[in-house]
C-alpha cells in the first residue's frame, strides 16, 4: 500500500576520527600484536591521504604494499582510500587484511562495520562494531554505529543497550536521542519516544527530525498497546540525515 511505511532509523554515520585519518603512516605502531613489528609506512602516501587525494593516496598505498604487503596500516589506509572514493569491496577486503595482520585498532573495526552497513549486511557489521565497541569502549562513535547494525537487524533491545551506552558518554547528541526514541517506537514503547522526542524540542528546537517526530507520533493517536506493526502501517519517523 503507498502509505505504508517503515519507521526508519538514523543513517550510519562516519566516526568523528574516521580512520584517527591525519595518524599518519610515518608514525611507529605500538597497537600490533606481539612479534608484529614496529613497521611504517610511507609519509607521502598518508599526506595525499590527509589531503583528500584519494586517488593519489590509493596508488601511493598500493605502491607500499606491494613492496611491504605485511605493513597492517597500509592496508588499513588503503582500504579506507577505497572506501572514500565508493570502492566498498576493495575497502573490506585491505580492512580484513589488517586484521589478519594483528592491527587492533578500534576505527579500524569501526570503518570495517560502516563498509558492511553501506551495503546492509547487518551480520558482519555487528560482529565488525562489537569488536570496535570492545577496543574502544569509551567511543560514542563505535556504540552508535552498533546500535544501528543491531536496528538494521531488527536486534531491539540490543539496539536499546547500545544507543543508552552512546548517550552516557555523549548525552548531548541529538542523533542518539533521536535514534533512541525510533527504537523505542519499534519495541512498542511510545511513551519514552515521546520523551526523548519532547526533549529534543526543548533543547535542541533546529534539530528537525525530533519536531517532525513528534507531530507524527501525536497524530497516530495510537494507544500504548498497540503493536508496532500498528505504528508501521501509519508513519514514517525522520532519521537525522
Amino acid at each position: 500500500m503507498a502509505n505504508e511505511m517503515n519507521p526508519q532509523g538514523t543513517n550510519f554515520r562516519l566516526s568523528v576520527v574516521a580512520i584517527a585519518l591525519l595518524m599518519f603512516c610515518g608514525s611507529v605502531k605500538s597497537s600490533w600484536a606481539a612479534g608484529a613489528g614496529d613497521e611504517i609506512c610511507d609519509v607521502a602516501a598518508d599526506q595525499a591521504l590527509g589531503l583528500e587525494n584519494y586517488p593519489a593516496a590509493i596508488a601511493l598505498h598500493q605502491q607500499v604494499v606491494r613492496v611491504h604487503g605485511n605493513n597492517a596500516l597500509a592496508r588499513y589506509h588503503l582500504g579506507f582510500a577505497y572506501g572514500m572514493i565508493g570502492r566498498t569491496t576493495p575497502e573490506i577486503d585491505e580492512y580484513l587484511a589488517a586484521v589478519r595482520l594483528h592491527l587492533r585498532k578500534w576505527d579500524l573495526f569501526l570503518n570495517l562495520g560502516l563498509a558492511y552497513l553501506s551495503r546492509n549486511d547487518a551480520p558482519n557489521a555487528i560482529e565488525a562494531l562489537r569488536t570496535a565497541v570492545i577496543l574502544g569502549v569509551n567511543h560514542p562513535e563505535a556504540h552508535f554505529n552498533l546500535a544501528l547494525a543491531y536496528e538494521k537487524g531488527a536486534r531491539w533491545r540490543e539496539a536499546l543497550d547500545e544507543i543508552t551506552a552512546t548517550l552516557r558518554l555523549a548525552p548531548d547528541d541529538p542523533d542518539a536521542h533521536n535514534t533512541k526514541a525510533i527504537i523505542c517506537v519499534e519495541t512498542g514503547d511510545q511513551v519514552c519516544a515521546r520523551d526523548e522526542w519532547t526533549y529534543l524540542v526543548r533543547v535542541a528546537p533546529d534539530y528537525a527530525p525530533a519536531r517532525v517526530n513528534l507531530a507524527i507520533l501525536g497524530g497516530s493517536h495510537l494507544p500504548l498497546t498497540t503493536s508496532i506493526s500498528g505504528v508501521i502501517a501509519r508513519a514514517r519517523f525522520a532519521s537525522a540525515r
